[in-house]
């Protein structure tokens, strides 16, 4: 039998959204890549890539995930990105970002919806998406012009 307390017990709130992704391609731990990676479905890495990651423009469901061992220093650019391990670069997301707990990332991130679980760093500036569908704002031009007002 439920008790009255357990009935009216509010369930927890979920800072991400449950993900059951299918992963064409995998850069496995140990694993480093030199160069720019153009995703034509969705990818997950393990190891380390020094460049960037993207996915052809237009281009929907898409993910890209960096899993807790993995790296990537370069700019992100996908319809969805997921980080678990650390990013030194730029994030554009389409759609959604979400950082896991021991995420590290040292760059700004332009999305649409983002979910940040406690624990994960977050060293940038986060600027959502304005606009048409492909248009995105980037968070360095708007520093720049907020950089160029004169305070009175």
């Amino acid at each position: 039998m439920l008790s009255i307390s357990r009935l009216f017990r509010k369930k927890p709130k979920k800072f991400y959204s449950s993900s059951a992704e299918l992963f064409d391609s995998i850069v496995g731990e140990g694993t480093e890549v030199h160069g720019r990676i153009v995703a034509r479905k969705s990818i997950r890495i393990d190891g380390s890539v020094y460049g960037s990651v993207e996915i052809p423009e237009g281009e929907r469901n898409i993910t890209v995930a960096i899993g807790v061992n993995g790296k990537v220093f370069g700019d992100i650019k996908s319809y969805r990105v997921l980080v678990a391990g650390l990013v030194e670069g730029k994030i554009y997301a389409t759609e959604r970002v979400e950082l896991r707990g021991q995420a590290s990332v040292k760059g700004d991130i332009t999305y649409n919806d983002i979910g940040i679980e406690p624990g994960a760093q977050l060293v940038g500036f986060v600027m959502k998406r304005v606009g048409k569908k492909n248009e995105t704002a980037d968070a360095e031009n708007v520093v720049k012009k907020f950089s160029k007002l004169e305070v009175i």
